[in-house]
């Protein structure tokens, strides 16, 4: 790995600076790729964006930038790409404005003199080189040392390539179609690539980060990630049919892609599973709400951790029932028998106290089985 300094200033880096769907973000005369696959989307507070500006127009000096030098004889950004970005978007035709000395100010509203000191800044710029091993070994040491990508963020980077930007238009962009389409079906956002995440951990069927990895690397060189949205896209139109009414609090928490797999394919009636949710949701034995949806298709109980019997009632019928198990009739200490539902859960019956049997654990089990 060989790792050099370049002198790079504020008016080498602007020149050229373009941020758009075709060019990308680029500077640097078009020699600087400043959003390469790995990075994230621009997301800088305004506070600090401003900082920044305010920084180089004092010429107080800010962290070092690093660019990676690639086989083509260009740059990528390593890191600073959040401060590279708040220096351009300042200098550009309609950038933003700051408050410097307790006065707003836009690039070009400013005298000639402050303006070519702004420009005459220098940054200090490393530049590595070096193998795909050796260059991600080191954007890692500088991921440690700054902000952290999330997993999905650094899987961009080891598998950057055609179908990773295809991917990222798809799922990571401000105004990717992904964007409107789950906003009430998963948590996170698009800029730090969760919508990308869950969409591979869809289309692989598997929440593994080794699944995952094995998932982006068969389909990197792909030139596209069209069959990725696809899967997507269908996933949310099984999800929108099948569950009309939307509740964006219960909703989110769903593993969609599971449920699509295993259930696209069953005839489903949404009135008759609206009809359900709806008595689940008034349900007060019903602790976890967002396991509605996967109980409502696999009946399973266990996604709605329906609510125990507490101590002291168990206590109370234990008493009652003479320290004997229910079933057996036989005589067992507290810490041996079970609390259990004389009428199931399942068929109408409530956790209280007059619905409340005690069982030793032997005859609980073998009644669980029946």
């Amino acid at each position: 790995m060989k790792i050099s300094q370049l002198n790079v200033t504020v008016r080498d880096l602007v020149q050229g600076f373009v941020d758009n769907e075709i060019d990308g973000v680029r500077g640097y005369s078009g020699k600087l790729n400043i959003r390469p696959p790995y990075q994230r989307e621009f997301v800088y507070p305004d506070k600090d964006r401003n900082e920044v500006v305010n920084s180089v127009l004092n010429g107080y000096p800010l962290n070092a930038i690093y660019w990676i030098f690639t086989d083509d004889g260009t740059y990528e950004v390593l890191d600073g790409q959040q401060r590279i970005m708040s220096i351009c978007g300042f200098h550009k035709k309609g950038g933003f404005s700051i408050v410097h000395n307790d006065l707003p100010v836009y690039f070009h509203s400013m005298g000639e003199g402050a303006r070519e000191n702004f420009l005459d800044y220098e940054l200090m710029v490393y530049v590595c080189e070096g193998t795909d091993t050796e260059k991600l070994d080191w954007f890692k040491t500088i991921n440690i040392a700054g902000k952290r990508l999330n997993n999905q963020e650094l899987r961009n980077a080891i598998y950057s390539g055609p179908w990773v930007t295809s991917a990222r238009d798809y799922f990571s962009r401000p105004t990717s179609p992904a964007r409107d389409l789950v906003a009430d079906y998963l948590t996170g956002t698009q800029i730090n690539q969760d919508y990308l995440e869950t969409a591979i951990k869809w289309a692989c069927g598997s929440d593994s980060d080794y699944e995952i990895k094995k998932y982006m690397s068969r389909h990197r060189r792909k030139s596209t990630a069209v069959d990725l949205w696809n899967n997507f896209n269908d996933t949310v139109c099984w999800i929108e049919a099948t569950f009309p009414i939307r509740r964006p609090k219960l909703m989110k928490r769903v593993d969609w892609g599971f449920l699509y797999r295993k259930y696209s394919q069953d005839v489903l009636d949404p009135q008759e599973l609206e009809k359900e949710i709806v008595k689940l949701e008034q349900d007060s034995d019903v602790t976890k709400k967002s396991g509605i949806y996967a109980f409502v298709l696999t009946r399973d109980e266990k996604h709605l951790s329906i609510r125990k019997f507490d101590d002291n009632m168990k206590r109370t019928v234990y008493v009652k029932q003479g320290k004997k198990c229910k079933r057996c009739g036989k005589g067992y200490p507290f810490s041996k028998m079970q609390g259990d539902h004389i009428m199931p859960w399942s068929k109408g019956g409530a956790t209280n106290e007059s619905n409340l049997q005690m069982l030793c654990v032997n005859c609980n089990r073998v009644k669980g089985a029946i």
